[in-house]
C-alpha cells in the first residue's frame, strides 16, 4: 500500500501539538517526510512555506545541519522555477535562527561562569588548581567549549549549506553576495581562520562552477557588470576579513581573486575600490618583506587617494611621508636583471596592473614627479637629500642616525629602519669606492656604526659585501690577513651586470666624455659671446614653441575628446545590442518557461487527480476485504458462518457485520465476568481464613534468626576495631622519632617560602604601577583620539545638515518656478483652445449653410426638370420604384408621360422631343423599353400643365434630399432626375470656393482643418 502523507495545513496543526507536548524531534521527523515527498512538489508555495519556516525552526532547536539541507534542497527544486521570493525567506530565517541560538549560547556561558565563581575574592579554588595541572585550558574555555562551539559549527555548517543552496543562480545572486558578506563577518567576529579559508576556497569553486555551465539557464553571467560589481564587492570583503585575521597567504589568493575579476570586466572599477585594493596589496608585500613592490602598491594607492579631493593635509602628508620612505628602504642590491623575466616577477607585475616591473630609481622619480617632496615631513626630505643626493661618506651615517631616530619613534614609520640600513651600508660602500682603494675593515665598522639596535659589526658587514660581489653589484675584494678591503683598481677589468661601484676602466671609457665637457666649460670662459649667443638661439626657440604650444595642445585636446567620444559610442553601441540580446534572450526563456509550466502543470494535476482516485478506489477495497477476512476468521473460531458476496462487497457491509459481532461477544464477556467474580470472592476469602492462623508463628521464627545475625555481626565489629587501634598505636610510636625533624624541615621551607613570596610581591606591585601608568597614558590618548574624531564628526554633521538645507531650498525654488511656468502654460493653451473652438464653431455653421443652399438648389433642378418632361402618371413613385426593385442598376429616366409622343404629335407635328419623352417611340428590345428601365410617370392630361411634386406623389411621402421613400416596407432609393455635367460641376466648384475663401479670411486652412475634426 503506497504511504500516507497528511494535507499541508493538517501536518502544520499536527506538528504544533507535537511540539507543544515536547516532542520536538517527531514533529521534525513528520515535516521532513512532508517536505521530501512527492505531494509537495504540487502543494502552493503560499501552503507550503510556513510548514518549511516552521521546519527549519525545529532543525535549529535540535541542531539538525543535515536534515535542514535536503529539506531546503527540496524547497529550492520546488519553488526555483516559480519565485524564489519564498527561498530569499527561509534562507534568511534559517540564517537568523542560527545566529540567535551562537548569541544565546554565548549569554548563558558568561552566566554558567559567573555563577561557578563562589567567592570573587578568592583568585584560585581547589578545583581550579587541579583541573590547572591536567589541564592548560581555564573554566571559561571549557564551558565555551561545550555551550557555544556547537552552535558556533552548527552556524558555519548553516552558512555553508546556504551558500550551497543559493549558488550559481543569477535570480538567487543577491541573496548569495549578502550570505557569503555575512559569512566573512561571522569569520571576523570569532576570529575563524580556518573557516575562512574554507570559505575562500567554496566561493572559488563556486565562481569557478559559474564560469563552466555559464550556458545553463538562470546561469551566472559575469559579462554583466552589475553582477560583476557584486563579485568585486564580496571579493573585497574577503580581502579586508583576510587583512584583519592576518590570514596573508589568503589575502594574496583574494587578490589574484579581485585581479581576475577586474581583467574580465568591461567596466573600471570605482576608485575607492582600488585604493583599497593597492593598500591590502601593500600590506600583504610589506609581511613578504618584498620592498620594491610594497613601494610600488604604495605608490598606486597614492596615485588613487590624489584624486579624493577630500583628503585632509595631515593624511596627505601621511601618505606622501610612506611613499616616499617605501621608496628610499628598497634595497639597492638586489637580483639580476634576469629576474624581470622570471615567473614571480611577472605575477606580481600583473597585480600592480602595470605594463613593466617597477625599480627603485623609477619609483623615485615618479615620486618626485608627483611633487612628493612639498608634503612629506621634514626630516624625510633630509633623508632622500642624504642618500640620494649629497656625497659624504665619512659623515653620512652621522647626519642619518638623529633621522633613524625619530622614525624609530613614529609608529607607521618604524617597520622601514631596518630595511633603511641596508640602503645607508649600501651608499657608505659606493661613496668609499670612489674616495678609497684599501681601506680598513675597522674604520668601516665605525663610520657604518650607530647607537641603535640595528648597528653592523664586522661579521655583518663581510657578509653584506660578499652577497653584493656574488650578485655582481660589487668588485670588492677583503684580506682577512690584514683586515682591509680592496676596491677594484683594475684599470682594464670590465662586469658583465651593473654595478653600484664605478669601475676604473669604466673611468677609462668615459674620459673623452669628461674631457669634453672641460673643454666645452673652458672655451665659455673664454668667449662669453658664444654663451650669449647660444642663450639667445634656446630663448627664440622658446618663444616658437610657446606660439605654437597652445594650438598643438588644443589639436591634441580635440583629437584626445574625439577619440574618447567615439570609444564612448563604441561601447555604448556595444553595450546596447548586447543589453537587447540579452532582453530578447530572456524574454524568450521566459516565454518558453511559462508555456512549459503550464503545460506541465495540467498534466501533473490530470495525473494527480487520476491517481488520487484510483488510490482511494484501491484503499477502499483493501480495507473491505481486510476486514471481511479478520470478520471471517472471528466467526469460524466461534463456529459461526457469514453469507456475503466477496465480489460485491464494500465497506459498509463490513463494518454493519463487524458492528454486530462486537456487540454480541461484549453481552458474553459481561456475563463471564459477574460468573468469575462471584468464585474469587469466594476463593479469597477461603485463603485469607487460612492465613490468619500461620502469620503469629511466622513472626517468632524471624525474631529468632535477626537476634542470632546481630549478634554475630556486633562481635566481628569489635574484633576488627581492637586490631585496627593496635596497629594505629604501633605506628604512632615510629613516627613520634621523627616529629622534631620534620619540624624543623618545616619551618626552614616555610621561611623561604616566605621571603621568595614576599619578592614576587614587591615585583608584581612593581609591574602593576608600571602597567597602570601606561594604562593611564594610553586610555587618555584614545580619550583625546575619540574627542578630536567627535569634534570632527560634528564639524561634518553640521557641514552636511547645511548643505542639504540648501540643497533643499534650491530645490523648493525650483519646483516653485515650474509650478508657475506650467500654470501660464496651461492657462495659454486654454485660452487658444477656446479660440480654436469657436472658429470650429463658426465653420461648421458655414459649412452647414453651403450644404442647405446646395441641397435647395439641387431640389428646384430636379422641380425644373419635372417641368419639362411633360404629364406625369397618376402614380409615378409606385411605379419607379417598382421598376428600380427589378433592375438597381438601370437609370432612371426623368418624368415624362406614356404617351409623350402622342401628346408631342397633337401639339405640334415638328416640334423636338427630348430622348426622355422617347420611350414609346422606342423599338421594341431597346434599352428604353426594357423592363428594368423606370419609365416617367405620365400626366393625367396633355395639356402640359406644371403639377407640383406634392400633388405628384400617389402613395408614400415625398422623397427627401437624396431620393428616398419610406413605403412601408423598407427604405429604397430613386435617383432624381439628373442635372446637366455643367450645372454641377459649376455648383460643386462654387461651395468650394466659397467654403476655402471663408477659411482663408479667418485664417484656416485645410491642415488645420483636419486637426480640429
Amino acid at each position: 500500500m503506497a504511504p500516507f502523507y497528511p494535507k499541508p495545513e493538517n501536518a502544520l496543526k499536527r506538528a504544533e501539538e507535537l511540539i507543544a507536548v515536547g516532542q520536538n524531534a517527531a514533529a521534525l521527523t513528520l515535516l521532513h517526510e512532508l517536505i521530501m515527498s512527492k505531494r509537495a512538489r504540487t502543494t502552493q508555495l503560499n501552503a507550503l512555506e510556513p510548514i518549511v519556516l516552521k521546519f527549519v525552526e525545529l532543525c535549529v532547536n535540535l541542531r539538525k545541519g543535515k536534515t535542514a539541507k535536503e529539506g531546503l534542497h527540496q524547497f529550492k527544486n520546488i519553488s526555483q522555477n516559480i519565485t524564489v521570493s519564498s527561498i530569499e525567506v527561509v534562507i534568511k530565517r534559517f540564517i537568523e535562527l542560527s545566529d540567535q541560538k551562537v548569541i544565546e549560547a554565548q549569554a548563558k556561558a558568561e552566566r554558567l561562569t559567573l555563577d561557578a565563581i563562589d567567592d570573587l575574592e578568592a583568585s584560585e579554588t581547589p578545583e581550579s588548581i587541579i583541573m590547572s595541572t591536567v589541564s592548560g585550558d581555564d573554566s571559561k574555555d571549557r564551558t565555551d567549549r561545550e555551550v557555544v562551539t556547537p552552535w558556533l559549527k552548527f552556524l558555519w555548517e548553516a552558512y555553508r549549506t546556504a551558500l550551497d543552496i543559493l549558488r550559481n543562480n543569477a535570480r538567487l545572486e543577491l541573496l548569495y553576495q549578502a550570505v557569503a558578506i555575512k559569512a566573512f563577518g561571522f569569520c571576523q567576529k570569532y576570529a575563524r581562520k580556518t573557516e575562512l579559508r574554507r570559505l575562500c576556497e567554496l566561493l572559488r569553486q563556486h565562481l569557478t562552477t559559474a564560469a563552466k555551465y555559464s550556458h545553463q539557464a538562470n546561469s551566472i553571467n559575469l559579462n554583466d557588470p552589475e553582477t560583476l560589481q557584486r563579485h568585486l564587492e564580496t571579493r573585497f570583503q574577503q580581502l579586508n576579513v583576510s587583512a584583519e585575521l592576518e590570514l596573508w597567504q589568503e589575502a594574496f589568493k583574494s587578490i589574484e581573486d579581485i585581479h581576475n575579476l577586474l581583467a574580465t570586466s568591461k567596466k573600471p572599477p570605482k576608485p575607492h575600490m582600488m585604493a583599497n585594493y593597492y593598500e591590502k596589496l601593500a600590506r600583504i608585500f610589506a609581511t613578504g618583506e618584498n620592498y620594491l613592490f610594497h613601494a610600488a602598491a604604495w605608490n598606486k594607492y597614492y596615485q588613487h587617494l590624489r584624486q579624493n579631493r577630500s583628503v585632509s593635509e595631515e593624511e596627505h602628508q601621511k601618505l606622501a611621508s610612506i611613499v616616499l620612505l617605501s621608496a628610499l628602504s628598497i634595497p639597492i642590491i638586489s637580483g639580476s636583471r634576469e629576474e624581470d623575466t622570471k615567473p614571480k616577477t611577472i605575477r606580481l607585475t600583473s597585480l600592480l596592473r602595470v605594463a613593466r616591473a617597477p625599480t627603485r630609481e623609477a619609483l623615485l622619480r615618479e615620486a618626485l614627479n608627483k611633487n612628493v617632496l612639498r608634503w612629506v615631513r621634514p626630516e624625510l626630505r633630509d633623508l632622500y637629500d642624504i642618500l640620494e643626493v649629497q656625497f659624504h661618506p665619512l659623515v653620512i651615517c652621522q647626519k642619518i642616525e638623529p633621522i633613524i631616530k625619530l622614525l624609530s619613534d613614529h609608529t607607521e614609520l618604524s617597520k622601514y629602519v631596518k630595511p633603511l640600513y641596508q640602503v645607508v651600508l649600501t651608499r657608505l660602500l659606493q661613496q668609499l669606492s670612489k674616495v678609497y682603494t684599501t681601506i680598513k675593515i675597522d674604520s668601516v665598522v665605525k663610520l657604518a656604526s650607530l647607537n641603535t639596535e640595528h648597528s653592523y659589526d664586522a661579521h655583518t658587514i663581510e657578509k653584506f659585501v660578499m652577497a653584493g660581489c656574488q650578485k655582481g653589484e660589487l668588485n670588492i675584494r677583503i684580506n682577512h690577513q690584514t683586515r682591509t678591503i680592496t676596491f677594484e683598481t683594475d684599470v682594464f677589468g670590465s662586469s658583465a651586470s651593473a654595478q653600484l661601484q664605478n669601475l676604473p676602466s669604466e673611468q677609462m671609457r668615459s674620459q673623452m666624455t669628461v674631457l669634453a665637457k672641460r673643454l666645452h666649460t673652458a672655451v665659455c670662459m673664454v668667449d662669453p659671446d658664444l654663451v650669449e649667443a647660444k642663450r639667445k638661439e634656446r630663448e627664440e626657440a622658446v618663444r616658437a614653441a610657446a606660439k605654437v604650444l597652445e594650438e598643438e595642445q588644443k589639436k591634441a585636446a580635440m583629437r584626445r575628446l574625439l577619440i574618447e567620444k567615439k570609444k564612448e559610442i563604441r561601447e555604448f553601441e556595444q553595450v546596447k545590442r548586447e543589453r537587447e540580446a540579452e532582453k530578447l534572450r530572456q524574454l524568450q526563456f521566459v516565454k518558453e518557461q511559462e508555456a512549459e509550466q503550464a503545460r506541465l502543470k495540467a498534466e501533473q494535476e490530470k495525473r494527480e487527480a487520476a491517481r488520487m482516485e484510483d488510490t482511494r478506489k484501491k484503499i477502499e477495497a483493501e480495507n473491505a476485504k481486510r476486514m471481511l477476512g479478520q470478520l471471517k476468521l472471528d466467526l469460524e473460531r466461534q463456529g459461526k458462518t457469514l453469507d456475503i458476496n466477496e465480489e460485491e462487497v464494500n465497506e459498509l457491509k463490513v463494518l454493519e457485520e463487524q458492528a454486530k459481532k462486537i456487540q454480541q461477544e461484549k453481552i458474553e464477556q459481561q456475563n463471564k465476568l459477574k460468573t468469575i467474580a462471584k468464585k474469587m470472592d469466594h476463593t479469597e476469602r477461603a485463603y485469607r481464613k487460612e492465613e490468619i492462623l500461620m502469620l503469629s508463628k511466622d513472626y517468632e521464627d524471624q525474631k529468632k534468626i535477626d537476634k542470632a545475625y546481630h549478634s554475630n555481626l556486633h562481635g566481628q565489629q569489635v574484633e576488627a576495631a581492637r586490631i585496627a587501634h593496635a596497629k594505629a598505636m604501633e605506628m604512632k610510636k615510629r613516627m613520634q622519632r621523627m616529629l622534631g625533624d620534620y619540624e624543623k624541615v618545616r619551618l626552614d621551607f616555610e621561611g623561604k617560602r616566605t621571603e621568595e613570596f614576599a619578592a614576587l610581591q614587591a615585583e608584581a606591585a612593581e609591574k602593576i604601577q608600571r602597567a597602570k601608568a601606561a594604562r593611564i597614558a594610553e586610555v587618555r590618548a584614545k580619550e583625546a583620539a575619540r574627542l578630536l574624531a567627535e569634534r570632527k564628526a560634528e564639524e561634518d554633521r553640521i557641514r552636511r545638515e547645511e548643505e542639504a538645507r540648501i540643497e533643499a531650498e534650491r530645490k523648493a525654488r525650483e519646483a516653485e518656478e515650474k509650478a508657475a511656468f506650467l500654470a501660464a502654460k496651461k492657462a495659454k493653451d486654454e485660452e487658444e483652445r477656446k479660440k480654436l473652438d469657436e472658429s470650429a464653431r463658426k465653420q461648421r455653421e458655414r459649412e452647414e449653410e453651403i450644404e442647405r443652399k446646395r441641397a435647395e438648389r439641387e431640389r428646384e433642378q430636379r422641380s425644373g426638370a419635372g417641368v419639362s418632361g411633360g404629364r406625369r402618371d397618376e402614380d409615378p413613385w409606385k411605379k419607379s420604384s417598382e421598376l428600380w426593385r427589378s433592375s438597381p442598376r438601370a437609370p432612371v429616366a426623368a418624368a415624362a408621360a406614356s404617351g409623350g409622343g402622342e401628346s408631342g404629335s397633337s401639339s405640334g407635328g415638328g416640334k423636338y422631343v427630348p430622348p426622355s419623352k422617347r420611350a414609346g417611340d422606342a423599338p421594341e428590345g431597346s434599352w428604353r423599353n426594357s423592363p428594368s428601365a423606370p419609365s416617367a410617370p405620365a400626366a393625367s392630361s396633355s395639356s402640359g400643365k406644371y403639377v407640383p411634386p406634392s400633388q405628384r406623389a400617389a402613395a408614400g411621402r415625398e422623397p427627401d434630399a437624396y431620393g428616398r421613400r419610406d413605403e412601408g416596407r423598407r427604405d429604397t432609393y430613386e435617383r432624381p432626375a439628373p442635372a446637366s455635367s455643367t450645372q454641377i460641376g459649376e455648383s460643386k466648384w462654387r461651395a468650394k470656393t466659397v467654403v476655402e475663401k471663408r477659411e482663408e479670411e479667418d485664417g484656416f486652412t485645410s491642415v488645420a482643418r483636419k486637426g480640429r475634426y
